[in-house]
This record gives C-alpha cells, structure tokens and sequence, in this order.
C-alpha cells in the first residue's frame, strides 16, 4: 500500500459574492515510502490547493467537495481534527513558500525548536538539526529578521524534519531565491532525503529544478492533472502539449544562438462551466474536437496524459509554426552617447560603529536601445546600485551622471524639484507584480498618477493615454483593463500595467529590478520579449537586475557580474557566459537548474 492516496479529490471556493471555482478537479495520485514526487504547473493551476487538501489546512471559503485523501491509513481528509492534528509535523511536514511568514518574527529560531518539540511531548537537539542543513549553532540566538532568505529557508526545512516525519511536503520552498542559495537548499535537501528516507511532494512552477531532483513529475492545469510520468521520460518526450510548452522555456545560456518558448494566453475562468479540453484556447496543436470533448487522463508513452491527441505509443504532436518564443538577437555595435554615466561609485553603510561597504568602485554607462544587465546573487549590490541610479541613495564616492538635452547632471547633487524632475526620466519596473499596485484602485488611476504629476495631463488625457499605454504593452483592447482592479489581473498581465506605467512619464532609462522573478516561467520569456521591443523600440536605456543568467542572456547586450559590491566580471554579454573567467561568474553558471532537453533545443 502507498504512503500517501489521493483519490478523485475536488477542491471547492464558494465565496459569498461571487460563483463558485472547483479549483481541484477530481485528481488522484499515489506517493509511496521514500518517493520524490514533482508537481508543476503554473500560478492558479491548483498546485497550493491541492497541497493544503492534502495536509487538511484549507481555509474558508474553500473545502473539500470530493474524494478522500489516506495517509498511512488514515482518511485525512474526513477524520476529526483530533485524530489529524497529531500527524502534522510527527508524520506530515510542510515547507511553506514564505520562510518569513512562517517564522514567528518576536521569539528566536531557538524557541521555535522548543516550541515543536513540547508541542508534541519529544525532545530533541536543534544544533544537529542546525547542522543538517549546513548552519552555524548561533543561528539558535537569532531572530528570523536577522536572517537572509536562504538562511530562513533553511530553517524552515530543519524544523520540517525535527520530527523525523515521514512524509514532507515542499510548497515553492526555493521561489524568490538566488540560483545558488536555491542550489545549496536543494542539494542538501537531495542528501538529507537520502540519510533519512522521508517521502516528498514538491510543489513548483520551475519546471528545470523539479525535472532535477524527482523520481516522478505530475503536471497540473486548471485543476487538472494533465501528465504524470516519470522525470527521465518527462525530460526527454513530454507527452502534453502544456509540458511541452514548459519545457521549451529553458535553453543553455551558454549555446551560441538560443530561443525560448511561452505558453501565450491566461488559464480558463473556472467560474464558468468548462466544456472541451481546458487547454484548448492556449494550444499550438488543438484541433476542433478539443473544443468540444473533455479528455480523460489515460496511459500513454511511460505515464498519463489528458490529451485528445495523445495515444499510448508516445505524445501529441509539435508543431513549432504555432509556437510563440523569444530569439536572443543582439548587435554589438554602437555608437550612440551614453544617457547616464555611473563612475567609481562607492556606497558605505555605517552601523554600530562598523561600515559596510555595499558598492565598491563600480563603473558603467547606460546607452539608449541597449539594456546592461547587473547580474549577482542577494547580496552582491545589485539593489543598492539601482537605488543610486534612481536618486533613492547617494554615493559614499564616485558620481551619477545624467546627460540630459541641456547639460550633465551630478544625480547625488539633487534635492527636491529637481530630484522630482530628474525620476520622470529613470523609472523603476519592480521585482513583485502584486506589490507594485495599489490593490484599491483601478489600473487607470495607477497610470494616471504619473501623466497627471509628470507630464501634467488633465483627467480625460491621462485616460486617454493610460489606455495608449496598454495597447504598447500588449493589453489589448484597453477598455478591457482600464477600469479592472490588481485582483482581476493575472501576474503577467500585472507586470504589464507596472511596465506601461513606468513607460508613462516617456523616461530616458528604465531600472528593471528582477522583473521576472516572481512570474511563472510559461510566462517569463513572453514579458523579456516585450521588454526587449520597448527598449529598442524606444531607444530606452536599460539597467536590468538578475540573478538569472539565462534572462540576461536573451535580453542585455552587456553584462556586469557582481559579487559583495565589486564588479569581477564585464563585457559583452555571449562573451561573459561563454568564456566565464571569474569563478563567481562560473559558479552562477554551474547553478542553473537545466533539464537534458534545453541543451538539446538550444
């Protein structure tokens, strides 16, 4: 009998003032003792609800509505919570996404030992725990905003295991953190996997690092399972054409010429009764029929998969002339003047006596029609650059040029009008798409904010040209979005209204700081796309942040690698990734979760 049984589970949202959303549908899955077990799909595809089924931690307005769930005999999914409570961190763990929400942020990482061990009658050692995932005993004194975020993770991981459970549910346990501290949590996730034999769900949208480390991988779209094989065959013959849209995401930043796919579109309201293949409207390869029949999940190549066009010999077929993907292309040559000049620029903070030195003699000069990627891991100064290149902070040492249509001008100089004026022309596109916009008023007013103060637009113009501002980002028609609030948008149509309205006051350069980040990656090459065409299209000047070299790589034409505030490494972009010189830069490389098949698709 397998550890954990899902049978036909149902997910219901019965909000009061709207209809309700079957967010899982009928999903069944079983994970036996020791098993890795993948599950991907993008944001709203149902992978954090069915998780939370399965730990029984739904909150109202959603239950419930179907199916059972057993773990190691017990029905969790009806048993009285007396009977399902002592499971939860003896038997059952969970890793949240946000290490800092699930740390309680008044009590040390000591006492949140302490406190799991006395909740369940145990005793235990939080040192070795500590040391298991590669930390220093005197984190036990700390306080989780004394942490970084790989740190946090960390221990959110040790306190999963003090129990010893046998079972571990990992929810975007690594989303949001640099490439190499999310290498380090996963490879010593890998070896305490292996020294203590739990069983593990791995809930994710990055396809590459799922492929990585499971034995088997599910896909999930729409509150449905659309394919579920194992990762050696998922990587080498994906049977659904949604897979195949995922995994043509990926590419070796180092080939010399690569392209990468996305699933253009937004997933079905589930409001709505659904007929045909849900996946239907987004689908390179539908044909009429999927319109109207719902397929079942069925056996085919080495899994299952719930396509029409799937038999049991292999997958449904490619066709690449209905595929949407974005093709690095860059021209070294320029001779524009550069629009802001960055030279030896030096950042110290002081603090209880001490200095740190944030930013260490870095230079560069930000042209129009080109985008300079600043690439580094948390850390490195890559923020602290971006803030001085905005006017948020000054330098310690060093200068900040801005070569306006009159006369150069010393940015850390700047005080109150004239630092006003001068952010009309560096706007920022941020890292979170659902923290960027005020969730109370509607996309009209985010845009109008900065025509009305900037460029002094009445009402009518301002709306007028918010509704310009869409169209150039791809949200069209307008009318559609203008009076839509945050909510009702999905993450990339969200990081399009934060584009536009950085665009709105017409600037000079655009700072883009990890705009990519937080999206899913069926949609991560579609926004560097629209990226690449405003900035030529407009001859903005780009200053882009990463710790992706993959996106720096199709998108910037040079880049600067930097690590604890120096630049180690700089030049054209296919220069630096192809011959890394700096072992940073090589490290950074090393740290890319890579599928076998984006080496071969490149």
């Amino acid at each position: 009998m397998a550890l954990l049984e899902v049978r036909d589970l149902s997910v219901t949202y019965s909000p009061r003032d709207s209809a309700a959303v079957r967010a899982v549908d009928g999903v069944s899955f079983d994970i036996d003792e020791g098993e890795f077990v993948g599950l991907l799909g993008e944001s709203g595809s149902g992978k954090s609800t069915l998780g939370n089924a399965v730990l029984r931690l739904l909150e109202k307005p959603a239950a419930i509505s179907g199916g059972s769930v057993l773990f190691d005999g017990v029905r969790v999914s009806s048993a009285p919570e007396d009977e399902v409570r002592p499971l939860r961190w003896a038997k059952i763990s969970t890793v949240f996404q946000s290490s800092m929400n699930s740390l309680n942020p008044v009590i040390t990482i000591g006492a949140q030992f302490d406190d799991t061990f006395a909740a369940h009658g145990r005793t235990g050692d939080a040192r070795k725990l500590l040391d298991l995932v590669d930390l220093d005993p005197e984190v036990l004194r700390r306080y989780p905003h004394e942490l970084s975020g790989g740190m946090k993770q960390r221990v959110a991981l040790a306190l999963a295991l003090a129990l010893e459970p046998r079972f571990v549910l990992l929810d975007e346990p690594t989303t949001g953190l640099d490439v190499v501290v999310q290498r380090n949590i996963l490879d010593r996730l890998r070896e305490l996997r292996g020294e203590l034999g739990f069983a593990v769900l791995f809930i994710s949208h990055d396809l590459g690092t799922v492929l990585e480390m499971a034995d088997r991988v599910m896909v999930m779209y729409a509150g449905e399972l659309v394919e579920s094989q194992s990762a050696a065959a998922m990587a080498n013959d994906p049977l659904h054409p949604y897979t195949q849209g995922l995994l043509g995401s990926y590419a070796d930043p180092r080939a010399a010429e690569i392209s990468v796919g996305y699933v253009p579109g937004r997933p079905p309201d589930l409001s709505r009764p659904q007929t045909g293949c849900r996946f239907a409207a987004r689908c390179p390869v539908a044909v009429e029929a999927c319109r109207t029949d719902h397929p079942a999940l069925l056996p085919a190549g080495d899994g299952t998969a719930r396509c029409l066009l799937v038999d049991q010999a292999g997958g449904a077929p490619v066709d690449t002339t209905r595929t949407s993907s974005f093709v690095a292309v860059r021209d070294s040559a320029t001779t524009a003047e550069p629009v802001l000049t960055v030279a030896g620029v030096v950042k110290e903070y002081r603090s209880r006596g001490s200095v740190k030195r944030a930013v260490d003699e870095v230079s560069f000069d930000l042209v129009p029609g080109r985008v300079t990627a600043l690439v580094g891991q948390s850390g490195s100064g890559k923020t602290t650059l971006a803030r001085l290149v905005t006017g948020v902070e000054r330098p310690t040492e060093g200068t900040v040029t801005f070569h306006g249509e009159d006369q150069a001008v010393d940015v850390g100089r700047l005080r109150g009008r004239r630092l006003s004026a001068y952010r009309r022309h560096t706007q920022l596109v941020f890292q979170d798409p659902f923290a960027a916009l005020n969730p109370t008023r509607t996309i009209a007013y985010a845009l109008s904010r900065p025509l009305q103060n900037h460029l002094g637009l009445s009402r009518s113009e301002a709306r007028s040209r918010a509704g310009e501002l869409l169209e150039s980002v791809g949200l069209s028609p307008a009318t559609q979005y203008l009076d839509k609030l945050p909510h009702q948008l999905s993450g990339g149509q969200r990081q399009r209204v934060v584009i536009a309205r950085a665009l709105a006051p017409d600037p000079s350069v655009l700072v883009a700081d990890e705009p990519i980040s937080m999206l899913d990656v069926s949609i991560r090459a579609e926004i560097l796309e629209l990226l690449d065409t405003l900035v030529r299209d407009r001859a903005i000047a780009m200053l882009y942040i990463t710790h992706d070299l993959l996106s720096a790589r199709l998108l910037a034409d040079q880049v600067l690698v930097l690590n604890h505030g120096r630049v180690v490494e700089s030049g054209p972009t296919l220069t630096v990734i192809q011959h890394a010189q700096d072992p940073y830069t090589q490290l950074l490389l090393d740290a890319i979760p890579l599928p076998p098949t984006a080496v071969r698709r490149s």
